[in-house]
């Protein structure tokens, strides 16, 4: 029998990798192309505390709050309790003008921290970042108090990136 594992290929582990540079320049072979992520920051705003953090390791479903959660597609898993979090991707753009927020989607968490259960969709999170990795805006669903959130942390974090941000974003953020 002979394994295939597009994965392990000549006794090397190469798994999925999330580049760092231009996945396009150079050789062009196995692994052009992939994913790259420098630009991304995963935003975790606390709906109940009203504070917002970048956790990097959203990045791979390990944020602080996400760790030791076993989650679920359904609301009904957490039997009424949990705690709501907004996982917002927010992707930077460099220009000549310097860089600038270019793209943001939010996706909804529910943990319940007592039970170790949670709520969310993984797919919505994979889209929302493909949308901010494409300098969409997809954060309609937030409520106006998480907007606020956003909105501060992101013009406290940089000021200047801030006064360049998309356009959409910033009135999307100043709706209330």
């Amino acid at each position: 029998m002979n394994d295939l594992d597009i994965f392990h290929q000549d006794g090397k582990k190469s798994g999925f990798n999330i580049v760092k540079g231009d996945a396009t320049k150079g050789h062009g072979g196995f692994g052009a192309g992939l994913v790259n992520l420098d630009n991304m920051s995963p935003v975790i705003i606390d709906v109940e505390a009203g504070t917002a953090e970048v956790d990097i390791g959203a990045l791979h479903a390990r944020s602080d709050i996400e760790r030791r959660i076993r989650f679920s597609k359904d609301k009904a898993d957490l039997q009424g309790g949990g705690k709501k979090y907004w996982l917002v991707w927010v992707n930077t753009e460099v220009t000549k003008e310097g860089p600038y927020f270019s793209g943001a989607g939010a996706a909804e968490m529910i943990i319940n921290r007592e039970s170790r259960r949670g709520y969310k969709i993984l797919a919505d999170h994979v889209n929302k970042m493909d949308k901010a990795l494409k300098g969409k805006v997809a954060i309609d669903e937030m409520d106006a108090p998480s907007k606020k959130v956003l909105r501060d942390f992101l013009a406290e974090a940089d000021p200047g990136q801030w006064e360049r941000a998309n356009p959409e974003l910033k009135e999307k953020l100043e709706e209330e």
